[in-house]
């Protein structure tokens, strides 16, 4: 099976080790926004099988029509071509019906592009502390609801999660549910609100890529994941 990751700047190694493990039929096919025009996106989404949209940089604001650029744990740095480039890599996964899993960035990229907009920085709207610091992953505690893909895939209401990042899901998009809230309520997990017709697609805000590998959250996401790319 073919997965297409999206490459990102900030260790994009751990991705593809995770996805892969140690299954020799999974072949990594890297969405490098550098490397690939737009017009290359639908061939090289047609031929993967599934898609991870990756962590990384904030998105541009003007993706969710807000003209602030400065945040105070932000470092003002933005790619747009990168933005421009997994929108349309996460739009043509939809036309295809593929598995879709977004990762931390890759979750606030699903709901912009879906028409939500984001919290600009956490710690300034009244939030905990969800940043890395000192090279270490934040951790804590999240609520998962119940009837859920995210319940499903923990097997339980409750799991321990890392972090690392300061902007979250603000307005959520219409076509989205939460389903995983952190104690301070910031949004950790969107599926499909109605999934009749949907592939599978889940998006969460932690990194399960850098988790312990018999976390449920780390190692129940990734068999779930590859368990839909290889029925689809």
């Amino acid at each position: 099976m073919k997965i297409g990751l999206t490459f990102s700047e900030t260790r994009y190694e751990n991705y593809p080790k995770w996805v892969k493990g140690n299954d020799d039929n999974i072949e990594i096919v890297e969405l490098h926004w550098e490397k690939h025009n737009l017009d290359e996106v639908w061939d090289l989404v047609e031929d993967c099988d599934g898609i991870v949209l990756t962590g990384g940089v904030d998105i541009h604001p003007r993706f969710y029509e807000n003209e602030r650029t400065e945040f105070p744990n932000g470092d003002g740095k933005f790619n747009e071509d990168r933005d421009e480039f997994e929108m349309h890599v996460f739009e043509t996964a939809l036309n295809f019906n593929l598995p879709v899993l977004a990762i931390c960035r890759g979750l606030q990229l699903v709901n912009v592009a879906l028409g939500g907009d984001l919290i600009q920085d956490l710690e300034e709207a009244g939030k905990k502390n969800h940043r890395r610091m000192n090279d270490v992953d934040d951790e804590h505690t999240i609520s998962i609801s119940e009837n859920s893909l995210m319940k499903e895939i923990a097997g339980s209401n409750s799991a321990n999660i890392n972090g690392a990042h300061h902007q979250a899901i603000g307005k959520l998009s219409d076509e989205l549910v939460a389903t995983a809230v952190s104690e301070d309520g910031v949004i950790e997990a969107v599926e499909w609100k109605e999934k009749e017709g949907e592939a599978w697609m889940l998006a969460v805000q932690w990194h399960p890529e850098r988790m312990k590998a018999d976390e449920v959250c780390s190692k129940n996401i990734r068999e779930s994941f590859l368990k839909a790319v290889a029925n689809h």
